[in-house]
């Protein structure tokens, strides 16, 4: 089990930037963000593995959102740029052992605690 702990949410205007940060406490072979409305079910944001570098990610985030990661410190990032409104969720990093169906919850085996995302002017 893999301890995993997010941090970097707050409340930004419409149209600026945040990057949120997981950080696990042990090796995993991919990162992905997912984020929860409420009212909605959790959807699934971007995934990145740790070995090849491969990215995939949600057509509602393409060409704003940027998934990496820092293999010395196993941590995760999402940079968020030109935020919108419907960003707003509480946002959640899992590991996972596979990028097949990146978009299914089950696929993956951990979760952090969330943090929470406001868009709002």
């Amino acid at each position: 089990q893999v301890q995993l702990v997010e941090s970097g949410g707050g409340l930004v205007q419409p149209g600026g930037s945040l990057r949120l940060s997981c950080v696990a406490s042990g090796r995993v072979y991919a990162m992905g963000w997912f984020r929860q409305a409420p009212g909605k079910e959790r959807e699934f944001v971007a995934v990145t593995d740790w070995s090849r570098s491969r990215t995939l990610y949600a057509d509602s985030v393409k060409g704003r959102f940027t998934i990496s990661r820092d293999s010395a410190k196993t941590t995760a990032y999402l940079q968020m740029n030109s935020l919108k409104p419907e960003d707003t969720a509480v946002y959640y990093c899992a590991s996972a052992n596979t990028m097949l169906q990146p978009e299914r919850t089950s696929n993956y085996d951990d979760w952090g605690q969330g943090t929470q995302v406001t868009v709002s002017s």
